[in-house]
């Protein structure tokens, strides 16, 4: 296999594995895991952190581990720009597409679904461009929580 070859191959696996992960915490507020342990922590692992969604994993007392996705609703703006440039730099003119990031808080949900049945869900706020934020969310066991990461 010639050098080229692999080094081109390494290149792939390692941005096929460069995904952002961060940590969330869910801190049991009221409902039965509360009760059981006010100080309980659990922690939740979101992937794909650097873009709008991506997969979420954690693991509930008595309820198994949990899977499923987090998602933000980032808004974006988009320019478009055409015409005529007469400079020694873009003779011939411009034609392109940019698109930005919008500064501000965003809005964000979570769902995921445990081995046992139980679903929990909730929404969130995240700041513009940082992989922070809080919310809260509920199961269907009737367990409340607060979400922060």
């Amino acid at each position: 296999m010639s050098l080229r070859i692999l080094s081109l191959a390494s290149l792939v696996l390692l941005g096929a594995c460069s995904n952002t992960t961060s940590t969330m915490q869910l801190y049991p507020l009221e409902g039965a895991i509360a009760a059981a342990d006010p100080t309980l922590v659990i922690k939740a692992t979101a992937k794909n952190t650097s873009s709008t969604s991506g997969p979420l994993t954690f693991r509930l007392p008595e309820n198994g581990k949990c899977e499923g996705t987090w998602s933000s609703l980032t808004p974006r703006t988009v320019s478009n720009s055409r015409g005529l440039a007469l400079t020694w730099r873009k003779t011939g003119g411009e034609l392109g597409t940019e698109a930005q990031t919008i500064a501000g808080v965003n809005s964000g949900e979570i769902y995921a679904v445990c081995e046992d049945g139980t679903r929990v869900q909730g929404t969130f706020v995240i700041g513009s461009g940082t992989a922070s934020g809080t919310g809260t969310a509920t199961d269907t066991n009737g367990n409340f929580y607060k979400l922060l990461f």
